[in-house]
């Protein structure tokens, strides 16, 4: 019983942090200040306008970006993987490495931005506008779905989502 128990206590000892969200942090970007390397998990950043923004390489995982204005922010290598980015626009913005695996970019909003090396593996894109984005390439495309409404560079398809 002792051995377990100190074999407990050890697992405990010896595990990493726990990555919860930094209230004070989203606060800060909620406000429009710039977060990088920030652990912003499940932040609401909703309706926000917050133009410009950066927030490379921060955690932004099952972030609710819905209907927001990110017009010229900056995204890489950022955490997006599981985020809501429902209509939200994203003119100019840059999200070059960023893992948006898993996301709803439903109905977004993506002139100019930059997606080079953006993983979107599972990531929905009905709707999305992306035809003036750069860096997108088919073998992004070939992991995600869309619909016909989805807007992309010329020469560029999408499957369907089922």
């Amino acid at each position: 019983m002792t051995r377990m128990i100190l074999a407990i206590g050890l697992m405990i000892a010896l595990s990493g942090p726990v990555m919860a969200q930094d209230a004070g942090q989203i606060a800060g970007v909620q406000s429009g200040q710039a977060c990088v390397d920030c652990n912003l998990f499940q932040a609401d950043l909703s309706y926000r306008n917050l133009p410009g923004i950066d927030v490379s390489r921060s955690r932004l995982r099952q972030a609710n970006l819905s209907l927001a204005t990110m017009n010229n922010a900056t995204f890489d290598g950022a955490d997006l993987s599981v985020a809501n980015l429902f209509g939200a626009r994203f003119t100019g913005a840059s999200f070059a490495n960023t893992n948006l695996r898993d996301a709803i970019l439903v109905g977004s909003h993506f002139g100019g931005a930059n997606l080079s090396g953006a993983e979107m593996s599972g990531a929905n894109l009905s709707g999305a506008e992306m035809q003036s984005a750069t860096g997108l390439t088919q073998n992004q495309l070939d992991t995600a779905c869309g619909d016909r409404s989805t807007q992309l560079p010329s020469g560029l398809h999408i499957g369907s989502c089922r």
